[in-house]
Formats: structure tokens, sequence, C-alpha cells
């Protein structure tokens, strides 16, 4: 999800893509900010640069 996410992907694309609702993919996109203690996507993409989970120009 946070990859995905990182991909600059919305909840309608992410849903698509793994076979989920748009309500679920929300549910588990702000379930996992909470956990990670950030407080919107912009901070969740930072997160995911910072700990190599993804790369500038890796897909």
């Amino acid at each position: 999800m946070l990859t995905l996410v990182a991909r600059g992907l919305n909840n309608t694309e992410i849903a698509g893509s793994l076979g989920l609702s748009p309500l679920t993919v929300k549910t588990h996109v702000s379930r996992t900010m909470g956990k990670l203690g950030v407080r919107d996507r912009a901070q969740l993409v930072i997160v995911a640069y910072e700990s190599g989970l993804v790369a500038p120009g890796r897909s």
C-alpha cells in the first residue's frame, strides 16, 4: 500500500490494481498514516523514500 501511494496512485487506482474497494484502500492508507505518525499522503511518500522502499526513477 505504501509503495503504491509513494508512486502517486490515488485510492481508486490502488483499489483497481489490488482488487479492493476504494473505501478499503482509504481505510488501509489512514491506518498506515496513524501507525507511522504522519498527517497526510505527502508525508507517507517522504517516509517511503527515506526508508528506501522506493527510489527516484524506479517503478
